[in-house]
């Protein structure tokens, strides 16, 4: 099999070519400027590397050729953190929309079956959260179905919804070539991969305020208090690095049956809010460190604009229907929130506890 990867040196696209790079048929030309997850497979002679962004100018031509050699494109680009949406917005809506839409574009006049990674931000608010003293009795107002469920994004001014809006537009954009053109697509939804190189830590190998996890990992190692957005209310489902690369490979085994689909790839079960996950991983810290001083690390609850800056608005549940991905591709997530959280902890633990400071 050749593959394409856009965004190869990612948190899921170092997971995937883990997983490709071991099958001997397989073959990848991938797209990113940063190799710093995926070291060990520069060398690999199954691998070629394009260590520039893919929408650089002049570039073209081998894109072109590499979307006409392969039997599928991967699209895994995306500026994905929170606290970039309303403080970078127009950084935000390039990487998302306008520098990868002539992928797009080349796709569908090669004909080469595009599997984009959009987001499960794209269904924005649920029904649910706009009704007054709500409760969740509802099913209806608040699964996300991904042909059914309404996208609900908040007014223009809280830019928080600029990832959303892009991706959405992507995907509104695949459809449209699809249906013009005859763009064979997969659109994955997904829904809080977590997983050993998922983020980084600021002031060691990146700057600024990272996702949840991160976060917490942050201030557990350094000794500060959780930080708990606006109490920590809002809901997540939380899915293994693991078994949503395992989705993908059956998408890839099962082309008759995964292309021109979406797709929600979550886990039901591994639902928690903030603030519960904030108090089961000072558990899971006790138990990784053999302290159970962790039991009882301080939490604190932070506003949600001090926090991000002006424009923050949040998503406040994320429940999706995965019978589409159990029907078409047979999978079914079965990896408990705890041992997620215990292995990806546990990598933050070994590569950051005993080296406090930037290397």
């Amino acid at each position: 099999m050749r593959l394409v990867i856009i965004g190869c040196g990612g948190f899921i696209g170092s997971h995937l070519l883990d997983r490709l790079l071991a099958d001997e048929t397989v073959s990848v030309r991938g797209w990113d400027p940063q190799v710093r997850k995926i070291t060990r497979h520069l060398d690999n002679p199954r691998l070629r590397l394009h260590r520039h962004p893919v929408h650089e100018p002049g570039r073209q031509d081998e894109l072109r050729d590499a979307v006409r050699w392969a039997d599928a494109v991967i699209n895994l680009a995306a500026i994905c953190n929170p606290a970039e949406y309303n403080t970078h917005p127009i950084e935000v809506i390039r990487a998302g929309f306008l520098d990868v839409h002539p992928l797009v574009e080349l796709c569908a006049a090669e004909r080469t079956w595009l599997i984009s990674f959009s987001t499960s931000e794209v269904y924005g608010r649920t029904l649910a959260g706009y009704l007054p003293g709500n409760t969740y009795d509802d099913p209806d107002l608040y699964e996300l179905d991904e042909d059914e469920t309404p996208l609900i994004m908040g007014p223009v001014r809280n830019q928080r919804w600029t990832y959303a809006c892009a991706k959405q537009m992507l995907e509104r954009y695949i459809y449209a070539y699809h249906h013009e053109h005859g763009l064979p697509f997969t659109i994955v939804r997904p829904l809080n991969f977590f997983g050993p190189r998922m983020d980084y830590l600021p002031g060691r190998d990146g700057e600024g305020v990272p996702r949840v996890l991160a976060c917490f990992m942050n201030a557990l190692i350094e000794g500060r208090p959780l930080q708990l957005v606006d109490g920590g209310r809002r809901h997540r489902t939380i899915v293994s690095i693991h078994e949503a690369v395992d989705a993908l490979l059956l998408m890839l085994a099962r082309p008759e049956r995964a292309q021109n689909q979406f797709f929600n790839i979550g886990n039901r079960d591994n639902e928690v809010t903030i603030a519960e996950l904030a108090d089961l991983m000072r558990h899971c810290y006790a138990e990784i460190t053999g302290d159970p001083g962790y039991r009882d690390h301080p939490i604190e609850v932070i506003d949600g604009e001090r926090f991000y800056g002006a424009g923050y608005e949040d998503c406040d549940r994320r429940m999706p229907k995965l019978d589409r991905a159990r029907t078409l591709l047979g999978w079914t997530p079965r990896i408990g929130l705890r041992e997620i959280l215990l292995e990806t902890m546990s990598s933050y633990h070994d590569q950051y506890a005993k080296s406090p400071t930037r290397p």
